[in-house]
């Protein structure tokens, strides 16, 4: 897919978090975090349970404002501007949110129709998403008849639609088999590649996380380790990814060397 953000093209971030907190009435949820999410980047979000993940990502996508710290989507904040600095956005959420009674084509075609893409450019963009991701044959079926990998690249089709700059990935390959999981994660680092789109990525499995991917590690709401994940491993003097998390955070049960 042909890009056109400026940022991309200057290679500015697509998204910035700036000294970040939020509280869920005394409870403290995230702590100061700042990092960026770079134009062709994946950037994986490593942390136990109630490290934070779920509450970040419900302050970048607008769930609800963040009233301590900046969160900017190509340079807009959507605290000032709304639903506008959410255009470059795309989302996967972990609970699946496809319309099991509509083909995969009719629901690619309602989300294209709710950002205001007309038919036909639809179309061509759901072929080539669905390219991407292999599952193109896939077009005329009923998404109920779908397994759960195909349901996913059909969801992530739809999050890349609009051509996003930014996408977000809430545990994507949650309940998926361990093939189809190292499939998607390789189509996901493809697209950002291909189409300079910046991919934060939340996820609890060590696998899916490559060397040269940047890796946020968060715990108990503060950013413990951030760098290249083979940076991390090396600065913590650890084996591997799993044994550097352990080291670093406070539940060393919770991720998952798969």
């Amino acid at each position: 897919m042909q890009k056109e953000s400026k940022a991309n093209v200057s290679g500015a971030p697509v998204l910035s978090v700036k000294d970040v907190s939020y509280y869920y009435g005394d409870k403290q949820a995230l702590d100061d975090v700042s990092f960026e999410v770079l134009p062709g980047r994946v950037t994986a979000l490593l942390g136990p349970n109630g490290a934070g993940k779920t509450t970040l990502f419900s302050l970048i996508t607008r769930l609800f404002d963040a009233p301590i710290g900046r969160i900017e989507i190509c340079g807009l904040s959507p605290a000032e501007v709304g639903s506008r600095a959410l255009a470059p956005l795309g989302v996967v959420f972990q609970q699946p949110t496809l319309d099991l009674d509509l083909t995969v084509k009719q629901n690619l075609r309602y989300f294209a129709s709710l950002r205001g893409i007309p038919r036909k450019e639809a179309d061509e963009r759901m072929g080539r998403a669905l390219d991407a991701l292999d599952t193109r044959e896939r077009i005329g079926e009923r998404v109920r008849a779908l397994n759960g990998g195909h349901r996913r690249r059909v969801e992530i089709a739809r999050g890349i639609l609009h051509s996003p700059d930014l996408l977000l990935l809430d545990e994507p390959t949650i309940g998926l088999d361990n093939p189809t999981r190292m499939a998607i994660v390789e189509h996901i680092h493809r697209l950002a590649e291909d189409d300079n789109i910046g991919v934060l990525w939340a996820t609890h499995l060590f696998d899916e996380i490559e060397p040269d991917d940047d890796l946020i590690v968060l715990d108990k709401g503060r950013i413990v380790a951030r760098g290249r994940a083979k940076d991390v491993v090396k600065e913590t003097g650890a084996e591997d990814l799993g044994a550097a998390f352990k080291l670093l955070t406070s539940d060393p049960h919770e991720g998952v060397a798969a």
